[in-house]
């Protein structure tokens, strides 16, 4: 990556040493980086990564909001209201 790059991950924790990514931000190889997810998650407060003023962490803060929250709430109330009616649910992930 070049030097002024911004590392952005927001699919999942493991795809990213975090230990090689805390020093190619403490020593400039790439300029920052924002973390949607961690390995573990929630990274202990003690981390490294937290020190560093061009990192910033915030897991899953995207969907902090009332009203996606409630959507969601509301989503897994009509599918389980469904099942357990022997309907079909709104929004059913078929595997």
């Amino acid at each position: 990556m070049k030097k002024n790059a911004i590392f952005i991950n927001t699919s999942k924790g493991g795809v990213v040493n975090q230990e090689d990514l805390y020093e190619a931000l403490s020593t400039g190889l790439i300029a920052g980086a924002g973390l949607d997810v961690t390995t573990p998650e929630p990274l202990p407060t003690h981390h490294p990564l937290y020190t560093l003023k061009n990192c910033v962490i915030l897991p899953h803060i995207a969907s902090a909001s009332y009203m996606t929250r409630n959507s969601m709430s509301a989503l897994a109330a009509n599918n389980l209201l469904a099942g357990l009616r022997g309907e079909p649910m709104p929004k059913e992930l078929k595997l």
